[in-house]
């Protein structure tokens, strides 16, 4: 698809539309080897090489960026109160349109998948995928075989909303066991309410896994990276 130079140039973060067109004005960006310097010159940017300053630019229809996400901070767009996890993108991996694919509540921590590509969110998210969010959970007190039963069979929240089965492991017992849960759904502070049923608090969480894609254990509370090809499918992938 044909489309605009400084409109492609804009849309991959890194520069805003007027940057991208003095860059273009300045005869710093070529396609297929040849100085453009007009700003609406039209390119399918599938077929074609961009250098910017001679260095190649890179043009991708979808970003998918893995972020450590720290407490304290939304999974939204945008808040006019609040620190989002879009803020805590740099600014090179920027674009118009990001978004949370599904949220985590303040207090939680981890795994935050970000993108531009509601189809593959829609994919992930939907229950009937089934794909597998995995969280460590510490408990205010100590859990019994029989509670992770109800919790693993799929259990009835005090409100009456039914949840899917999920799979759970100690990690480690004791006065304030972690458990590792593992669900296919996302429904309003689902793990808390779950543990909430069984007479149990949730006093820390963090999501580890999404599919079969670990937290990158390189990644600081707030840090992020762009996602390999292998684990964008890797994220749809079951267990």
């Amino acid at each position: 698809m044909l489309q605009r130079l400084d409109k492609i140039i804009s849309s991959q973060g890194a520069y805003t539309r007027s940057q991208a067109q003095k860059l273009i004005k300045s005869g710093a960006v070529c396609v297929d080897g040849i100085q453009i310097r007009d700003r609406g010159f039209k390119l399918d940017a599938e077929k074609s090489d961009v250098t910017i300053g001679g260095e190649p630019f890179e043009v991708k229809k979808y970003v998918y960026i893995m972020l450590n996400k720290p407490k304290g901070v939304v999974s939204a767009s945008s808040d006019s109160r609040e620190k989002t996890v879009i803020d805590l993108v740099p600014q090179e991996l920027k674009r118009r349109n990001l978004f949370p694919a599904g949220r985590l509540d303040m207090t939680t921590t981890g795994f935050v998948l970000i993108t531009d590509d509601g189809d593959f969110a829609h994919r992930i998210l939907a229950p009937k995928s089934h794909i597998e969010k995995t969280y460590e959970a510490r408990l205010a007190e100590p859990v019994s075989e029989a509670d992770l039963k109800k919790i693993a069979e799929g259990i009835t929240l005090g409100d009456g909303t039914e949840c899917l089965p999920a799979k759970l492991r100690v990690i480690e017992d004791g006065e304030n066991p972690l458990v590792e849960i593992k669900i296919v759904e996302g429904k309003y502070h689902q793990i808390k309410r779950m543990f909430a049923a069984v007479g149990n608090g949730v006093i820390g969480l963090k999501r580890t896994k999404m599919g079969m894609v670990e937290l990158d254990s390189t990644l600081k509370e707030g840090e992020c990276r762009l996602l390999s090809e292998k684990e964008i499918a890797d994220i749809e992938k079951q267990p």
